[in-house]
C-alpha cells in the first residue's frame, strides 16, 4: 500500500471558510397550506415562515405593504407634537434653524431631506456636520457655541444627539431650543432637549420602530408639511432621500421601512432630484447595448443587469458612493449634491463621489491586509480564549476602519473593535458585533475607560485615551466571556432551504421577487445543495473564484456557474462540497442565465463524519462498473487517508479536502491525479457509500 501522506507530494488546499450553518427547520405541510391560502408558491411560503410569518394576514401585509393601516405618527411619537409646534413657530417668526447632521449616508441624507423640506416650507435654515477627522460623531459644544454666535434659535439634530447630554445642556443654557431626531440606542440619562424623536422611545409593536435617522427626519418633514398644508411637490423628493438613506444605513426592511422603500424605489429611477439623477448616471446605472463584453461585476453591487434595471438595483448601487464621501471626503459634497437644483453642479459633485469611492476601495483593501497580518501575528492563537478582537494601529484612516471591522468579523467570527491613533494620546475606533454580542452594551460596560461612544446592537463608535487601551482590551474580553460560548465564535450562516440544481431556473427566480426589496431583517434567500462536484474553478478579478458546479440526479448531470467573491484564500476548493448560495441573474450577449453567488462551503457531511472519526484500519469491499475493489481509511501522518485498491494492486489515495490524489502500486511510482475528474470522483463516491454501510453495521 501507499504509505507516505498525499500532502507530501501534492500542494494542500488552504482552509475552508470558518462557518457555522444554521438551516431553518422546514415545515412542508404548513408551508403548503399557507401557500394555498395566500396564492404563492410553497418555496416562497417557506421563506416567509423563516422570516417569522405564520398567518395569511402577516403574509399579505408583507407582500403588499401598502395594505398596512398605519397609525398617525403623532400617536406613536410622544414628542412629535411639540417638535411640530417649535418648527412652525420658528418658520412663522423667521427664527434661524440649524441642523446638526452626521457624516454617514444616513446622517447626510437626513440633513439634505430636512434642508430641502424646511427651505421649501419657508424656514431660514442652515446646517453643520462635525469633522470626522477632528471631532468625531455627534453634536458638540463647539458647534453649539457657533450656532449661538450666528443667532440660531432652534437646533435640530439628525441621526445623532441621543447621547449628547452636555452639548444639549449647553444649548439650553444659552437659550436655544433643541429637537433631537435620532435612532441610536438610548443612554442611561437622556439629554435635556425640548423634544426627542427616537423610535427606541416608542412601543416595540409600532410599525415605525425600525426607522433609521432618515426615517425619523422623513416622518418629521412629512408631518410638518401636512400640518402646514404644503405637501405638493415635497413628498417624492423626500421619499427618494429616505430610500437612499435607509438602504445605505442597512436599516431593517420591515414595517414602514419596507412600505416606503418599496414605494421609493419605484420613483428613484425617474427622480426629479438632479443629485439622484447625476449619481445614477455617473454610477453607470444605465442601459448597455447588445453583445456587450462580459465583465466581472462588483461583488458589492446588486446590479447585475444594467439593461433591464430593477428599482432596488439603483438604491444599492448609490449608497456606497454617498457613504464614501462621509468616510474619507467632505460631507458638504453630498449635502450640496442632494440639495442642488442645478444638473451641471450635480454631475460635477457626483463625479467627486465616484472618485472618492474608488479611493475608499483601495484604502479598505490596504488596511484590511495590514490588519490581517497584525491579527495573525499577535492575536489569532488566543481568539478562542479572548472571544473578542481589539486591533489598534497608527496611520489608518478611521473613516474606513468600520468596513474593515466588518470584514474581520466575517473572517474570524468574533466581535471586532478596531481603532487608530488620532495623536499619541487619543484613539478613535469602530466596532462590529456578532448575533450573540451587543456592541452598545459592551461599550457601556467599558464607559469609564472611554471618551465618547455610541451605537446599537450590531455596531458602534468610540474614543479613548491611548493609556487605557490595555485596560479596554481586558474589559472587553471579560464582557465577551460573559455572553459568548466557544460555539458562537464562527460566522453564522442562516440558510433558508435545501434545493437541487435541477430546480434552479427562471421560474424560481421570478417567484423570489415577491420578497424584494431585501436587506436587513429581510435578507436575500439563501439555499444549500449537498455533495456537489466542483468541475471547474479559477481565480478572476481581485481574488474571486469563478466555478462550475455539477450535481447528478437520477443519472443526469446538471451544471451551473457560480462566483465566490473575495474567496481567493480558499482556492482550490475541494472537489466535493456542500454549498450555500444566493441566486443571481447574469446577462451576456442578450442571454439571461441564473447563477449562484456562493456564500458558504463545507465538506459534505458524509466526509466530515468519516474523516473526523474514520474506522481506522477497517476496510470493506465493493463493486463498481462490474469490477471488485477494497477500500478503507488509514492513519497516515496527521490525517486520515482514504485508499481504494483494485484487483491489479493499483491504489488511489486521497486526503480530506485535497483536489489531488495519488495513483499507483507504491509511492515511488505513483502519479498525481485530479480526483475531481468523473472517473475518480465516481469511484470515490462508491467507496464512501460502501464504508457508510460498514460503519452502520459496526
Amino acid at each position: 500500500m501507499l504509505d507516505r501522506p498525499v500532502s507530501e507530494l501534492s500542494k494542500p488546499r488552504k482552509r475552508l471558510p470558518n462557518q457555522r450553518w444554521q438551516i431553518y427547520l422546514q415545515k412542508p405541510e404548513f408551508a403548503q397550506n399557507l401557500a394555498v391560502l395566500t396564492n404563492i408558491s410553497p418555496i416562497v411560503s417557506q421563506l416567509l415562515i423563516n422570516r417569522g410569518m405564520e398567518t395569511p394576514e402577516q403574509v399579505q401585509a408583507f407582500l403588499d405593504p401598502e395594505s398596512l393601516v398605519l397609525p398617525s405618527p403623532l400617536e406613536d411619537f410622544p414628542d412629535l407634537a411639540i417638535s411640530l409646534e417649535l418648527l412652525q413657530n420658528a418658520i412663522a417668526s423667521q427664527t434661524k434653524i440649524a441642523i446638526c447632521g452626521d457624516y454617514d449616508a444616513d446622517g447626510m441624507t437626513s440633513t439634505a431631506l430636512l434642508l430641502r423640506s424646511l427651505r421649501t416650507l419657508g424656514a431660514q435654515v442652515d446646517y453643520a456636520i462635525p469633522s470626522r477627522m477632528h471631532e468625531g460623531y455627534g453634536i458638540n459644544k463647539r458647534i453649539v457655541e457657533e450656532f449661538h454666535s450666528e443667532g440660531v434659535g432652534l437646533i435640530l439634530t439628525v441621526d445623532n444627539g441621543i447621547s449628547a447630554f452636555e452639548p444639549v445642556a449647553r444649548a439650553r443654557e444659552l437659550g436655544l431650543a433643541v429637537i433631537i431626531t435620532d435612532h441610536h440606542d438610548l443612554p442611561q440619562k437622556l439629554p435635556p432637549a425640548n423634544a426627542i424623536l427616537n423610535p427606541k422611545l416608542i412601543a416595540e409593536s409600532s410599525p415605525y420602530r425600525g426607522v433609521a435617522g432618515v426615517g425619523v427626519a422623513y416622518i418629521l418633514a412629512v408631518s410638518l408639511a401636512q400640518q402646514l398644508g404644503e405637501t405638493k411637490g415635497l413628498i417624492q423628493p423626500m421619499l427618494a432621500l429616505f430610500t437612499l438613506g435607509t438602504i445605505a444605513d442597512l436599516a431593517p426592511l420591515t414595517g414602514v421601512n419596507r412600505r416606503w422603500v418599496k414605494r421609493g424605489l419605484q420613483h428613484l429611477p425617474k427622480s426629479n432630484l438632479p443629485g439622484v439623477r447625476a449619481l445614477i448616471q455617473v454610477g453607470g446605472v444605465q442601459a448597455r447595448g447588445e453583445g456587450a463584453e462580459e465583465k466581472i461585476p462588483n461583488p458589492k453591487s446588486k446590479i447585475q443587469n444594467p439593461k433591464s434595471l430593477k428599482p432596488e438595483d439603483i438604491g444599492f448601487r448609490l449608497g456606497p458612493r454617498i457613504n464614501a464621501i462621509g468616510r474619507i471626503g467632505n460631507p458638504q459634497t453630498v449635502i450640496e449634491l442632494l440639495t442642488t437644483d442645478d444638473m451641471g453642479v450635480a454631475l460635477e459633485l457626483a463625479m467627486q463621489c465616484e472618485q472618492t469611492n474608488a479611493s475608499r476601495q483601495l484604502m479598505c483593501e490596504q488596511i484590511e491586509q495590514e490588519a490581517i497580518a497584525f491579527v495573525e501575528t499577535e492575536f489569532v492563537a488566543s481568539l478562542q480564549l479572548d472571544r473578542v478582537l481589539v486591533v489598534v494601529q497608527p496611520n489608518w484612516h478611521h473613516g474606513v476602519i468600520g468596513i474593515v471591522a466588518s470584514r474581520l468579523v466575517e473572517r474570524y467570527g468574533v466581535p471586532v473593535f478596531i481603532g487608530t491613533y488620532e495623536d499619541e494620546e487619543h484613539i478613535r475606533g469602530s466596532a462590529r458585533g456578532i448575533p450573540e454580542f451587543h456592541v452598545f452594551e459592551a461599550l457601556e460596560y467599558c464607559h469609564d475607560l472611554l471618551g465618547k461612544f455610541g451605537g446599537h446592537k450590531a455596531a458602534g463608535g468610540f474614543s479613548l485615551p491611548a493609556e487605557n487601551l490595555q485596560m479596554l482590551r481586558s474589559r472587553l474580553i471579560e464582557f465577551a466571556n460573559q455572553c459568548l460560548e466557544p460555539q458562537h465564535l464562527k460566522p453564522l450562516l442562516k440558510i433558508d432551504a435545501e434545493i437541487n440544481l435541477n430546480h434552479i431556473n427562471q421560474q424560481l427566480y421570478q417567484q423570489l421577487n415577491a420578497l424584494h426589496p431585501c436587506g436587513m431583517d429581510n435578507p436575500d434567500p439563501v439555499f444549500w445543495t449537498p455533495n456537489v462536484q466542483v468541475v471547474e474553478q479559477k481565480i478572476v478579478g481581485k481574488g474571486h473564484i469563478k466555478l462550475t458546479i455539477a450535481q447528478t440526479i437520477d443519472h443526469q448531470e446538471y451544471k451551473i456557474k457560480a462566483i465566490a467573491w473575495r474567496w481567493g484564500d480558499y482556492f482550490h476548493l475541494p472537489s466535493r462540497v456542500d454549498i450555500a448560495y444566493k441566486l443571481r441573474e447574469n446577462y451576456f450577449n442578450g442571454n439571461t442565465t441564473i447563477e449562484l453567488e456562493l456564500i458558504g462551503v463545507r465538506l459534505p457531511i458524509q466526509l466530515q463524519q468519516f474523516f473526523a472519526l474514520p474506522p481506522i484500519q477497517s476496510s470493506t469491499t465493493f463493486e463498481y462498473n462490474q469490477r471488485h475493489y477494497t477500500c478503507g481509511f488509514y492513519k497516515n501522518g496527521i490525517e486520515a487517508e482514504l485508499r481504494i485498491k483494485n484487483s491489479e494492486g493499483k491504489v488511489l489515495a486521497m486526503q480530506p479536502g485535497h483536489i489531488i490524489g495519488l495513483l499507483g502500486t507504491n509511492r515511488q511510482n505513483a502519479k498525481q491525479v485530479d480526483i475531481s475528474q468523473p472517473q475518480y470522483d465516481n469511484i470515490i463516491q462508491a467507496a464512501l457509500q460502501a464504508l457508510s454501510v460498514l460503519s452502520a453495521e459496526l
